[in-house]
């Protein structure tokens, strides 16, 4: 696992955060939601699903945590995918370490205005089209 900047990470998925430190979210060029996800919120509800739990009031009162919001709103207005950052926070003499999650598409699941829920699978593999077999 890499241990990327916020910055670097962001860009992975074609975002540009403003805060080089503590970025909450950010729209892709492809019109995606980049989201920073805290490795502690993370459950697993079934089978192929990493489900992201969070709320806005969590992270106190800014104006990334009010773009935050906008970001949620819209991706679930227009159902945009969700992409994950994801942040293990520090432990002992070990740094925070940022990575991305380029395996995993998310769909915002539920937004109540604070808490919202984010489902993460993995897409299906394409279907590769086999040739028919000549007879020898």
């Amino acid at each position: 696992m890499e241990n990327l900047s916020l910055e670097v990470a962001y860009g992975r998925y074609g975002a540009q955060i403003t805060n080089k430190q503590r970025s909450l979210s950010a729209m892709a060029a492809d019109g995606s939601l980049v989201l920073t996800c805290l490795s502690e919120r993370f459950s697993r509800p079934g089978a192929g699903i990493l489900r992201y739990s969070s709320q806005l009031s969590q992270e106190g009162a800014s104006t990334r945590v009010a773009e935050l919001g906008e970001h949620v709103q819209s991706a679930r207005d227009s159902g945009a995918t969700v992409r994950a950052v994801v942040i293990t926070p520090p432990r002992g003499i070990v740094r925070r370490v940022i990575h991305v999650r380029t395996d995993l598409v998310g769909k915002i699941v539920d937004f109540d205005g604070d808490a919202f829920v984010v489902d993460f699978t993995r897409p299906a593999p394409p279907m590769v089209e086999s040739r028919p077999r000549r007879k020898r």
